[in-house]
């Protein structure tokens, strides 16, 4: 699950049980990094396959009118779908069409207007797990990024949509929860950027680091990650770990690695 514009140190001030729940009942680091660009498309990108912008080639951030670009390598969705896994995505933006390649993706939903809310996220992928029960599933939150660029990160307003949006990650685990897989399921929360002022991007700190928290099978119990103190996590490690997870081949041209100090035991 990829919650735009959730910058680490906000996430620990604002209400957040079910971020704190998987906190718990897992792996963490607050002190991850991601895209030098730290900005939307490029570095979920990054997420989701595992390479840096300058590798994948998605250096734009909006909607591409009248046509389609796609990434110039596979996204984790290709590599899965072709191992067999039932995928699915949900996001909140409607520029994550660059992400939904033809034949990668087999249950998309995304907005018709540029962005929908939170809400309808959680509520459509409530649908698809409860619909498909997909093997891989991504899900993307809009909210908060569009509260810090109106209102400001670190904002009164921005704190308040980080509880509401809580809510909304509660929704989706619940769902697992009813499906009967939630003790089965990987589960991985992350960020494409921070931010400051009411902006985000660049080598601003505040725009880098962002949260990486995983819970499931085999991961640690409550166990920081900074505590591995050579171990910087990037955001291209995201791909190379749920790669890792589900069994796929690392590709040998992925910049990310499979963060394998979250785990118990790793064969």
């Amino acid at each position: 699950m990829i919650v735009d514009g959730l910058r680490p140190d906000l996430a620990l001030v604002a209400d957040m049980p079910a971020l704190r729940s998987l906190m718990q009942g897992g792996a963490y680091s607050f002190w991850a990094r991601t895209t030098d660009v730290a900005i939307t498309l490029p570095s979920c990108t990054s997420i989701l396959t595992g390479v840096k912008p300058s590798k994948h080639g998605v250096d734009w951030n909006r909607d591409l009118l009248g046509k389609q670009i796609y990434p110039a390598v596979p996204t984790v969705f290709e590599m899965a779908s072709q191992a067999g896994y039932v995928t699915a995505m949900v996001a909140g933006k409607s520029k994550f069409a660059a992400l939904t390649k033809p034949n990668s993706v087999a249950h998309v939903f995304l907005p018709a207007a540029s962005k929908c809310s939170d809400e309808q996220v959680a509520a459509e992928a409530e649908k698809m797990i409860e619909s498909f029960t997909p093997g891989l599933m991504c899900v993307h939150f809009p909210d908060v990024d569009t509260v810090g660029h109106a209102r400001g990160w670190g904002s009164p307003e921005q704190i308040v949509q980080l509880t509401r949006t809580d809510a909304q990650l509660a929704r989706v685990l619940a769902a697992l929860d009813r499906a009967g897989i939630r003790n089965s399921t990987f589960v991985l929360l992350t960020a494409d950027h921070g931010g400051a002022g009411r902006t985000h991007g660049g080598e601003d700190p505040r725009s880098r680091h962002i949260p990486w928290i995983v819970s499931g099978p085999g991961v640690r119990k409550a166990y920081d990650l900074t505590q591995q103190a050579s171990r910087v996590i990037n955001t291209e490690d995201s791909c190379a770990t749920v790669c890792w997870v589900l069994g796929l081949p690392q590709a040998a041209y992925f910049d990310g690695k499979p963060v394998l100090e979250a785990f118990e035991r790793v064969p």
